[in-house]
């Protein structure tokens, strides 16, 4: 999601491209609801490491060759890239400046095993699915996790197991355990990302509290990271349902104030492509070819996301139940 303009328009596409990101993840963006604690809003920016574990990558012919010939001859991938927060892809050095994360390094570690260059083409979270079908990418990535809904007209190739999870404002004492169960969240509100895993999952089970006798939990939805943080922290939400991994990553984050609940939920998370397309072979066998050579573990040590680590990469695993 490079943002280039300014003014209304740079407004309005940044609102569209933090939609659905992981939400409470760190990011260099400010708060969609024109406010914010300015300490929070320090503790959005988030550096990148220095090392390069892409550097090093080379081609490997056998790998490259699985290619279609079309794609070989012209040399480049079309990669629509949500971006925006840490670690999975965020903007470091600001919008103007290239875009930094796990998911940046591993796509372009792929890109280079197979000997193209990628086109990334910013885009918000919502977009990108829907425009595979279209033509507009080759592929996408965006942290989409792998679910049977997505399942029905989108392929993935595999490479984090990461999922959803929980988190609230440092010192609360309404919630303070792992959520394993949704009861959990009666009479809470929650804050999450629209059209999201995380909206649809408390959407779907909305209905738990009230046979469990008890008053229904409300949800809140999202558009930019600094507004659900600022609304955390303000207290007008008492919990946010968002990525394991961007949970974790700003939790380690003093100034950021929250508190991670740990895991609810474990998804994988893979690149995205139209059904039925032939670039998914090449780009599986690029993603264990980075977990044979080391650079995968090297990416993960890198972004501090070693526990979501995969054997192996898949195409289309059914989704964890």
């Amino acid at each position: 999601m490079n943002l280039p303009g300014n003014g209304t328009r740079t407004r309005l596409r940044t609102a569209a491209a933090l939609a659905l990101l992981p939400l409470l993840a760190l990011t260099a963006c400010g708060s969609g609801d024109g406010g914010g604690d300015p300490a929070v809003a320090r503790a959005q920016v988030s550096s990148a490491p220095a090392d390069d574990p892409v550097a090093g990558v080379r081609t490997v012919d056998a790998v490259a060759a699985l290619l279609p010939a079309d794609v070989r001859k012209a040399g480049t991938l079309r990669v629509g890239s949500s971006v925006g927060a840490p670690p999975a892809a965020f903007y470091p050095n600001g919008q103007d400046k290239p875009p930094a994360g796990q998911d940046i390094d591993i796509a372009d570690a792929v890109a280079k095993v197979l000997g193209v260059k990628l086109e990334r083409q910013d885009a918000s979270f919502e977009t990108i699915l829907p425009a595979l079908g279209s033509g507009k990418y080759d592929f996408g990535t965006g942290n989409f996790g792998v679910t049977t809904e997505r399942l029905k007209t989108i392929d993935f190739v595999t490479y984090i197991n990461d999922g959803q999870g929980f988190a609230v404002k440092t010192g609360n004492t309404t919630l303070t355990t792992q959520v394993s169960d949704l009861t959990q969240l009666c009479g809470l509100t929650i804050g999450t990302g629209a059209g999201t895993t995380f909206e649809k999952t408390l959407t779907a089970q909305k209905g738990v509290c009230a046979a469990a006798g008890k008053k229904p939990y409300e949800v809140k939805v999202f558009s930019e990271t600094g507004a659900v943080t600022t609304a955390l922290q303000q207290g007008r939400i008492d919990v946010v349902m968002s990525t394991i991994n961007g949970l974790r990553h700003q939790a380690a984050q003093p100034a950021a104030q929250t508190a991670f609940l740990g895991e609810y939920h474990r998804l994988d998370v893979g690149f995205a492509f139209k059904k039925g397309s032939p670039l998914t072979p090449a780009l599986q066998a690029a993603v264990n070819e980075l977990i044979k050579n080391g650079t995968y573990a090297r990416i993960l040590k890198k972004w501090g996301t070693t526990a979501s680590a995969i054997d192996t990469s898949q195409i289309n695993p059914a989704e964890h139940t």
